[in-house]
C-alpha cells in the first residue's frame, strides 16, 4: 500500500506540533452527514429541468429511480472500501490505494476545483435564490455591476456571506459542525416529509393527476418534438444531471472516516441508511409534484398550474407545489424550508471537503498548511479557508444549472473509477480484511459501471461544452501532479 510511505515525509515537512482528529461521529451523526449533505436544494428545483429534457411524467420518475438505484449501489461499493480504509480523505484514499497516487491526486484536484467547491457554490446560489423570496432586493436578478458577460448580483453577496459564515463555524471544531449538521438534518427531513404527506392528502388539489396519467409515457421535448429511441436515451443522459446532483454528496462521510467511532461498522451502516432514506423521500416528492401539477406548461402561463412543472417560476417546483397546497403562504413556507435545507447541506459539504485536502497535503500533493490540524479545534483550518474562498469565487461565476453540469460530469467520472476500484482492490489486495463486502458482487459494481457510462455519453453528446470543460480540468491535473511530485521519493 502507498499510504505509509506517503505520509511519513510529509508529516515531518509540515511539523509535528498539530492537533489530532477526534472520533466524534456516532451512527446518528454519520447518518446526519449523509442525509444532510444529500438533501439541499436539488429536490425542490431540478425536476423542472429534468422534465424539460425527457418530456413525460413516466420518464421523469424513471430518471429519479435510476439516479436513486445508482446512488445506493455506489454507496454499497464505497462501504466496502470505507470499512477497509477508515481514514481522512475517503474517496481520495480509495483511488490512491487502487490505482496509485496520480489517480488520488486527480480526484482531489478536481474535487477542489469543481466537485466539492462547485457543489458548495451551487447550493449557495440556491440559498440566495430562495432568500430572495423574502427579500426581493437581494435577488439574483438584481445585477449590481457587470464586466462583459460576467455579472455580479445582490443574490451572490448572500451566497458568499453564507459560505464564509459556515466556513468560520467549522473552523471552531468538529463538535460545532456536528451539532449544526444533526439539527438541520432533522429539520429538513421533517420539511420534505411534511410536503410529501400534505401533497398526498390534498385530494381536491390534484391538478396534475389526470393529465399526467393521460400522457404518462409520451415524451415530448420543450420544442414540441416527440422523443423516442436513441434520442430519448441521449436526452435521458442529460436529464439525469439534476437527479444525480440531488442524490450527490452522500460520500462526504467517507472524507471524515478518521473522525467516526467504530468506523468499520458505522461507515457502511450510515451510507446504507442515509442513501436509502433520501432516495425514498425523493421519489415520493416527485410523485407528489405530479399529483399537484401537470408536467407540461408554458413559460408565460398566468397561473402556477398553467406553468406546470416544466416552467415553474425560476424552476421552483417545490414552491409551486407548496402554493397549491397552502395557497399564498405556501411560497413563504417552502422558501423557508429550502433555506433550512440548503443551510444544512452547505454545512456538511464544507465540513467534509477539507479532510480530503488534509490527506492530499500529508502525501505532499497539496498546500503543506492543509495537513496541519489546529491544536485547539483539531480541524484542518487552512483547508477549510481555501475551500471557502474558492467556493465563493465559483458562486459568482455562473447560474445554478451551469454549475450543476460542470460538477456532475466530473463527479460521475470519479464515481465510475471508484466503483471500479472495488474490482481492482479485490484482485490487488485479496488478503486485506474487509469488515463489509458488496452484496451480489460483481453484479452490482458492473451494473453501475455500464449505466454510468451510458449517462456520461448522453451528457457529452448533448452538452459537449460544459462536460468537455470539466473533463479538461481533470486532464490539466496530470502535469500539475508531476510538477508537485518531482521532488518526492517514489511511492
Amino acid at each position: 500500500m502507498t499510504s505509509g510511505a506517503a505520509d511519513g515525509g510529509a508529516v515531518e515537512a509540515v511539523g509535528e506540533h498539530t492537533g489530532s482528529f477526534k472520533r466524534a461521529f456516532g451512527l446518528v451523526d454519520a447518518v446526519a452527514v449523509v442525509v444532510g449533505s444529500m438533501i439541499g436544494s436539488g429536490i425542490f428545483i431540478v425536476s423542472a429541468e429534468t422534465a424539460r429534457n425527457v418530456g413525460s411524467p413516466g420518464m421523469l420518475l424513471v430518471c429519479w429511480v435510476v439516479a436513486g438505484l445508482l446512488t445506493i449501489i455506489a454507496a454499497l461499493c464505497y462501504s466496502e472500501m470505507a470499512a477497509m480504509f477508515p481514514k481522512a480523505g475517503g474517496q481520495y484514499v480509495f483511488l490512491r490505494e487502487a490505482y496509485g497516487p496520480l489517480w488520488g491526486f486527480l480526484y482531489g484536484w478536481t474535487l477542489f476545483l469543481v466537485i466539492q467547491s462547485g457543489t458548495i457554490a451551487a447550493v449557495g446560489v440556491a440559498f440566495s435564490k430562495f432568500f430572495g423570496v423574502f427579500v426581493p432586493a437581494v435577488s439574483n436578478t438584481n445585477i449590481l455591476f457587470s464586466v462583459g458577460n460576467w455579472k455580479f448580483s445582490a443574490g451572490q453577496i448572500v451566497s458568499v456571506v453564507l459560505i464564509a459564515f459556515l466556513t468560520w463555524m467549522n473552523c471552531r471544531g468538529v463538535e460545532t459542525g456536528k451539532k449544526i449538521q444533526t439539527s438541520f438534518t432533522v429539520a429538513k427531513v421533517c420539511a420534505v416529509a411534511g410536503l410529501i404527506v400534505l401533497g398526498f392528502l390534498a385530494f381536491d388539489k390534484f391538478n396534475g393527476l389526470q393529465v399526467n396519467l393521460a400522457q404518462f409515457w409520451n415524451s415530448v421535448n420543450d420544442k414540441g418534438e416527440a422523443l423516442s429511441g436513441t434520442g430519448l436515451i441521449l436526452a435521458m443522459g442529460l436529464a439525469m444531471v439534476g437527479p444525480l446532483f440531488a442524490c450527490d454528496a452522500w460520500n462526504n462521510i467517507t472524507f471524515a472516516g478518521e473522525e467516526v467511532k467504530d468506523a468499520e461498522k458505522i461507515l457502511p451502516r450510515s451510507l446504507a441508511v442515509g442513501t436509502g432514506l433520501v432516495v425514498f423521500l425523493y421519489l415520493l416528492a416527485n410523485v407528489a409534484y405530479l399529483l399537484l401539477l401537470p408536467l407540461h406548461g408554458t413559460a408565460d402561463g398566468a397561473t402556477i398550474v398553467a406553468r406546470g412543472i416544466t416552467h415553474a417560476t425560476e424552476d421552483r417546483v417545490g414552491t409551486a407545489a407548496a402554493e397549491i397546497i397552502f395557497g399564498g403562504p405556501g411560497k413563504w413556507i417552502m422558501a423557508g424550508a429550502i433555506m433550512i435545507s440548503t443551510f444544512g447541506c452547505l454545512n456538511g459539504l464544507i465540513l467534509a471537503g477539507a479532510r480530503v485536502y488534509y490527506a492530499m497535503a500529508k502525501d505532499g500533493l497539496f498546500f503543506k498548511k492543509a495537513a496541519i490540524l489546529n491544536p485547539v479545534s483539531n480541524v484542518p483550518v487552512f483547508g477549510l479557508i481555501i475551500q471557502g474562498v474558492w467556493s465563493a469565487i465559483l458562486a459568482t461565476s455562473g447560474s445554478y444549472n451551469q454549475l450543476l453540469e460542470y460538477v456532475m460530469f466530473t463527479t460521475l467520472l470519479f464515481y465510475l473509477f471508484s466503483v471500479a476500484a472495488v474490482l481492482t482492490l479485490r484482485k490487488k489486495m485479496p488478503d486485506v480484511q474487509r469488515p463489509y463486502k458488496v452484496p451480489l458482487y460483481p453484479i452490482l459494481p458492473v451494473l453501475y459501471l455500464v449505466a454510468t457510462v451510458a449517462i456520461m455519453v448522453g451528457q457529452l453528446w448533448l452538452s459537449p461544452g460544459t462536460t468537455g470543460a470539466g473533463l479538461a480540468l481533470v486532464v490539466l491535473g496530470v502535469p500539475v501532479y508531476f510538477y508537485l511530485n518531482r521532488k518526492r521519493p517514489a511511492i
